[in-house]
C-alpha cells in the first residue's frame, strides 16, 4: 500500500471512530460538502478539535492539514502522526514560506489541503484576521476553494479553557469557488472573500441563538486570557477556581456562566469585552508597573534547530524590560523580533533573523501579554498576530 492509499484508509477509519464521539461530547451537527477534485478548505479556527470537527463534513474527501511544527517534536507520537496523516509542518512565529511551497506541491499533485489561515485559535470569540497572502496562495494553487465556518465552537471549548463544554456546535461549508472563478479575482479580493465567509462572532451568535454550554469548572485557566484587572489595574493578580475568576489584589470577583457571560458582569459582560479593553490599556501603558513591565516563571527556554531538534537554553524567568523580551542572559529587542505566535495556552514561539525560539510556561501564566507588547512595538501590518 502506497502512502496516499494509507492516508485515505486512515481518513475513513477516523471518520467511523471519531464521528459518534464528537456528536455525543459536543452536540456537534455538520453538513456534508460533496466537493469534487483537489480543493483547499479554509475554516475559522476556534478549538484544538477543529481538524476533526471540519473533517465530519468531508467523509470521502481525504485532506492534509497544515499543523504547527511543535507536534513534530513529540517523541514517538510525532512519527506515528506523520505515518498516519502526513501533515504539513508550519513554524508558528515564522514566515511560513516552506509550508506554502508544500501546500502548493500537494495541491498540484491532486491532493486536498485544509488550512487554518488565521494561524491561531480565537482568544476572544471573534475570528482573527487571516494571513494577507492567503488569497494569492489560493489563486496560485489552481484548486477549488471551500470556505467553512464552525459556529458555537468558541463557547464549546474556549482557547483559554482546560475543559470543554456541551452546548451548540455546527459546522458547514459557506462557499465553494471553482478555480476558473478564482482566476478572475485578485489575491486581496480572495483574501477578503475568505475573511467574510469564515467570520464568526461568538457573542453575536449567542445573542441571536442563545444556548447553554454546560460543563465543570467553567472559569478554569481564564487568567491565561485575561491578564489585567479592571479595578486595581494590576497584571498577574487574576486567578481562577471552579466557575469564578478573582483578583488577589483587590478582591474583584466574577462568575463565568453557562451562557458565556459574567455575573455580576461589572464592568464587562463577557470575555470579548474584557479582552478588547485590556489590550487598549496595555498599549497605552495604563496599568501598574515599574521599569519592568511584568515577569513570569518559565518551565523551559529552547532554540529550535533543523530537523525538529531543540537546544535547551538557560533561563527560568521571562520578563519585559528596557524594550526587550528577556529570559536568563538573553535579551531580545522587541523591534528586532521578526515574528511571534502562541501554541495552545502555554507556548510562545518567536523568530529573530534565522533563529527560532520556544518558551514554555506553567498553568495560570498568561503569555498573551508578551505577544501583545511585541505587536505594539513591532512595525508593519504583516506581523503575525
Amino acid at each position: 500500500m502506497d502512502a496516499y492509499a494509507r492516508h485515505e484508509k486512515v481518513w475513513r477509519i477516523l471518520q467511523i471512530l471519531v464521528r459518534g464521539y464528537l456528536h455525543r461530547r459536543f452536540a456537534l451537527t455538520s453538513e456534508p460538502c460533496p466537493v469534487e477534485g483537489p480543493c483547499i478548505v479554509i475554516p475559522n479556527h476556534v478549538t484544538n478539535w477543529d481538524p476533526f470537527l471540519v473533517a465530519m463534513s468531508f467523509p470521502r474527501k481525504q485532506m492534509y492539514y497544515v499543523a504547527s511544527e511543535h507536534i513534530f517534536r513529540l517523541p514517538v507520537l510525532s512519527r506515528l502522526i506523520d505515518w498516519l496523516l502526513h501533515p504539513i509542518a508550519r513554524k508558528k512565529g515564522d514566515s511560513g514560506a516552506d509550508a506554502v511551497m508544500e501546500i502548493l506541491r500537494r495541491l498540484r499533485q491532486g491532493r486536498s489541503v485544509c488550512l487554518f489561515a488565521e494561524g491561531d485559535c480565537s482568544w476572544d470569540g471573534l475570528t482573527n484576521p487571516i494571513f494577507p497572502a492567503t488569497g494569492k496562495l489560493v489563486r496560485a494553487s489552481g484548486a477549488t476553494l471551500v470556505t467553512y465556518r464552525l459556529e458555537g465552537g468558541y463557547l464549546t471549548w474556549p482557547r483559554w479553557a482546560k475543559k470543554g463544554r456541551r452546548g451548540r456546535l455546527h459546522g458547514h461549508a459557506v462557499g465553494v469557488y471553482p478555480p476558473e472563478e478564482l482566476r478572475k479575482m485578485k489575491g486581496p479580493e480572495i483574501t477578503a472573500l475568505i475573511q467574510r465567509d469564515i467570520g464568526e462572532d461568538a457573542w453575536a451568535r449567542q445573542a441571536s441563538e442563545p444556548a447553554p454550554y454546560r460543563g465543570r469548572d467553567l472559569a478554569e485557566q481564564l487568567e491565561t486570557a485575561l491578564f489585567l484587572c479592571p479595578r486595581c489595574r494590576r497584571i498577574g493578580t487574576l486567578v481562577s477556581r471552579g466557575d469564578t475568576l478573582r483578583c488577589t489584589g483587590c478582591g474583584l470577583e466574577e462568575r463565568y456562566l453557562e451562557n458565556g457571560s459574567f455575573l455580576p458582569g461589572d464592568p464587562f459582560a463577557n470575555v470579548g469585552q474584557w479582552d478588547r479593553w485590556q489590550h487598549r490599556e496595555l498599549a497605552a501603558g495604563r496599568f501598574i508597573h515599574g521599569e519592568e513591565l511584568f515577569s513570569d516563571p518559565v518551565r523551559s527556554f529552547r532554540k529550535v534547530l533543523s530537523g525538529h531538534r531543540t537546544e535547551r537554553l538557560p533561563g527560568q524567568t521571562l520578563s519585559i524590560r528596557g524594550g526587550c523580551l528577556c529570559c536568563g542572559d538573553a535579551a531580545f529587542p522587541l523591534t528586532g523580533i521578526d515574528n511571534m505566535a502562541m501554541v495552545k495556552r502555554h507556548i510562545l514561539l518567536f523568530t529573530v533573523g534565522k533563529d527560532y525560539y520556544e518558551l514554555r510556561c506553567g498553568e495560570g501564566c498568561s503569555l498573551r501579554k508578551y505577544l501583545a507588547v511585541w505587536k505594539n512595538a513591532s512595525a508593519g501590518p504583516d506581523k503575525e498576530a
